[in-house]
């Protein structure tokens, strides 16, 4: 399973040749796609104020800005229809949600199912995801996921690590995905528990931090990340790997 998020994919700062180079493993792996929120950079629209006429493609300038970001959308990821499983909405998506009464994720998502055939559904902001396995004839087992877009700034310092505690505290699940900060990182956080036959146990719970596809800093000399003092933002997501051993489904998480 590829695991990204923050692609930005419309930015001209987006890498794209690093974005295709992890699609490309992900079809060569037959492995499913997840993008948990931030597919589109969106913010060069005529009433948004963010607007800047250096962060637009040439392929999207003009009036149907919006539908122009979409039209190319779908043919730059129709290679990847039968892997990319599910886009979730970030806070860009949101906002043109808000300010423009269009849902751009589902207009991509129906766009690459009606024109490719695709496998594509769109996802919320966060959301569950549960991966089940046959073993055996008769034995079964899952494993879930709640992935969540992300909050707040990420501070320079903790770089959002607070934020896992929050996500546990609101709802359980076997592992925790999130970007929105641009920082990127993967850890366990071991807990104890009891099982149905009144064992104590110990299982991990991992926590993903999704990185970014869009390279901001580039090389440091202007611009508005570099005058709010941000620097360089790790690029790429993460390879969630399943296994089977004596006791359940193994998780392997690898960076990308």
């Amino acid at each position: 399973m590829l695991l990204i998020s923050d692609l930005h994919w419309d930015n001209p700062h987006c890498n794209r040749e690093l974005l295709r180079q992890h699609m490309d493993q992900a079809v060569e792996r037959n492995a499913p796609i997840i993008v948990v929120g931030d597919m589109f950079c969106l913010m060069q629209g005529k009433y948004d104020p963010r607007s800047s006429g250096d962060d637009i493609r040439p392929e999207h300038v003009g009036g149907n800005y919006l539908d122009k970001v979409i039209q190319t959308a779908v043919d730059w990821f129709a290679p990847y229809a039968e892997h990319l499983a599910l886009v979730g909405q970030g806070n860009h998506e949101t906002n043109i949600l808000k300010r423009h009464e269009t849902d751009m994720t589902e207009r991509f998502c129906s766009a690459m199912r009606y024109r490719h055939g695709a496998i594509t559904q769109a996802g919320g902001y966060g959301g569950f995801i549960r991966f089940a396995f046959k073993i055996r004839k008769t034995v079964n087992a899952s494993q879930v996921m709640y992935y969540h877009h992300g909050f707040g700034g990420g501070g320079p310092v903790t770089m959002g690590k607070i934020d896992w505690s929050r996500y546990m505290m609101q709802v359980q699940a076997d592992m925790y995905a999130a970007g929105h900060v641009h920082y990127k990182e993967s850890f366990p956080i071991q807990v104890g528990y009891l099982n149905p036959s009144n064992r104590v146990c110990q299982k991990p719970i991992h926590c993903i931090r999704l990185g970014t596809y869009k390279d901001e800093w580039v090389d440091g000399h202007g611009g508005f990340h570099i005058e709010k003092g941000r620097g360089p933002r790790p690029l790429g997501g993460y390879w969630l790997r399943f296994g089977c051993d004596k006791q359940g489904i193994t998780r392997t998480i690898v960076e990308c």
